[in-house]
């Protein structure tokens, strides 16, 4: 017989070749936090509204980067982001899901090796659907639907990312469930 279970210890935001976050479309990322919080206990929700990207590029050329907010919580070793499109340019986003519908979109790697994480994908023959920058740190979704049915986000290591990350992490443990379910990430 056996003791009781340790659990897994985890690090938010670790890096390395394990999918720290699944992430998901809605239409309304503050109606979708609550859902999430109502119907499966997680969170609280961080919200970050209308982002504003340092550059972006669709599909390998130039875009006016698009109007988005998302909102983050912590699952055990697995963070959730919930993400509206406010604008309707084509994105990666509207790649897979429709303007109006919601679902799973991709899980995110978040790397310490951006450069050789993003070309083990391109080197498969798996297309760059958009790269971008949040303020000096760089992140891309990489067209994986055709073989695994989601993208796949790959996100650079960032110290200030690390501790939003953690942040995130640190508030879901012990929440009550009720306090403060919608919070500001920044």
């Amino acid at each position: 017989m056996t003791g009781p279970a340790t659990p897994l210890a985890f690090v938010p935001g670790q890096t390395g070749p394990h999918m720290m976050q699944a992430a998901f479309i809605v239409d309304d990322v503050e109606a979708a936090a609550a859902a999430w919080t109502a119907t499966t206990g997680i969170g609280p929700f961080f919200l970050v509204p209308h982002i504003q990207l340092a550059e972006a590029h669709y599909r390998g050329q130039p875009a006016e980067p698009i109007d988005f907010s998302v909102a983050l919580a912590q699952s055990g070793g697995v963070q959730i982001e919930l993400i509206q499109q406010h604008c309707d340019r084509p994105s990666a986003y509207r790649d897979t899901i429709a303007k109006g519908a919601q679902g799973f979109h991709h899980f995110c790697v978040y790397t310490d090796d951006y450069d050789a994480t993003r070309q083990r994908y391109v080197d498969q023959g798996f297309a760059v659907a958009i790269d971008g920058k949040f303020g000096a740190m760089r992140f891309c979704y990489v067209d994986t639907s055709s073989a695994i049915g989601c993208m796949i986000e790959i996100v650079e290591q960032d110290d200030g990312q690390s501790a939003a990350f953690a942040r995130v992490a640190e508030a879901a443990q012990g929440w009550d469930g009720v306090t403060d379910p919608i919070r500001s990430l920044f």
